[in-house]
């Protein structure tokens, strides 16, 4: 195991093609890694710093792929190198291509200007609920305007723009708002967080702030891209651990790595192919390539439950194989360790998998 008394290592160095990470390497194309090396070039720099982060996420969202039309698995790889070079960086970017593509998607025009948004806007996706709280939307003679507290609010306070869900008459809803407009008040917490401490989630109180309707009732919920979405997050989750992994590999050329070393490193191994092959096969069901014969929400509770597994076996054996040396002294080990341990309780772990039983129950046939 690692000598915990060893002094950290500095993990600032060009991007290669073997920084990137590949979920599908049956598909022998390689003159994709350039643009993607390319694209995260800045990411080991941007640690801990948002404003870099944000602009970077902006200037990436331009030219970065849709989920479902026909380049997902390059989406997907984006955002697993991403987590891989820095998880933060990926909590950043995933919100902001989530918005972009839903903005895409959404049926009828969206009249984006009248709440300020411009080449550079930054975005966020709100759709949390919470006991206590709620967010509700009326129209009038104005326009709709936003009353109410909505909970989970991550870099309210920093981004300019989001995507809301509030409560209509005729049931959830999404909307565009700015964030820096009047009537929009992000609170600084409570956030104790030793995971993300940067990435503050918490509440935003809206008092009759103006936004825009995107979709129809119930529109943002019930189209597939909301789930298509979901596995997104699952390929930087995944990317995450493959950081963690290329750790524990990087340490067996520091030290002679002993058996139970050895049997951390293959557990690992098999875990996150086992993942990376149920993301590649995703992103074809996603852009039509095979019929999954299941419904989006249950293929991605199914890709997010084994990547979610997947991630929490890495973390333990790295954890076990590693001890304490990484966590106390390497700083880029520990903030990655932290980030990928609060960003896969998105996950909601049994109650996730409660809902997938219930669905399968639901179809009348047995899946297997």
């Amino acid at each position: 195991m690692t000598d915990p008394h060893a002094a950290p290592r500095s993990t600032a160095s060009p991007t290669t093609p073997s920084d990137v990470v590949v979920l599908d390497p049956s598909r022998g194309d390689t003159d994709h890694a350039r643009p993607l090396v390319q694209a995260i070039g800045p990411v080991p720099a941007m640690s801990g710093d948002v404003a870099a982060a944000l602009t970077w996420a902006s200037d990436v969202g331009r030219t970065a792929p849709s989920p479902g039309a026909g380049r997902t698995l390059d989406l997907w790889e984006l955002l697993a190198s991403t987590a891989a070079a820095d998880v933060g960086v990926a909590r950043v970017l995933e919100p902001h291509l989530d918005a972009l593509t839903i903005l895409a998607q959404a049926p009828g025009a969206v009249d984006l200007a009248s709440i300020g948004v411009g080449e550079g806007s930054t975005w966020g996706v709100f759709a949390a609920e919470g006991p206590g709280v709620r967010l509700e939307a009326r129209e009038g003679a104005d326009g709709w305007r936003l009353t109410g507290v909505k909970p989970w609010c991550s870099l309210a306070a920093t981004l300019t723009h989001a995507l809301v869900t509030a409560w209509t008459t005729d049931g959830r809803r999404l909307f565009a708002v700015g964030l820096r407009a009047p009537g929009v008040e992000p609170h600084d917490g409570p956030w104790v967080a030793r995971g993300f401490p940067e990435i503050v989630s918490a509440p935003v109180r809206f008092d009759g702030a103006a936004a825009v309707p995107v979709g129809g009732p119930g529109w943002y919920l019930d189209r597939p891209g909301f789930a298509w979405g979901g596995i997104g997050v699952a390929a930087c989750w995944w990317g995450g651990a493959v950081g963690l992994a290329r750790e524990l590999y990087a340490s067996t050329g520091r030290r002679e790595p002993d058996q139970l070393v050895l049997a951390h490193l293959g557990a690992v191994d098999v875990a996150l192919t086992g993942a990376r092959t149920v993301l590649a096969e995703a992103s074809r069901a996603v852009d039509g390539d095979v019929d999954p014969g299941v419904a989006p929400g249950v293929l991605a509770r199914r890709v997010r439950g084994v990547v979610a597994r997947a991630v929490e076996e890495t973390v333990q054996r790295c954890s076990h194989a590693l001890g304490p040396g990484p966590m106390t002294t390497d700083e880029a080990y520990a903030r990655r360790l932290a980030d990928l341990q609060l960003y896969v309780r998105q996950h909601h772990a049994e109650r996730d998998d409660a809902s997938l039983g219930r669905d399968l129950l639901a179809s009348g046939r047995s899946p297997w």
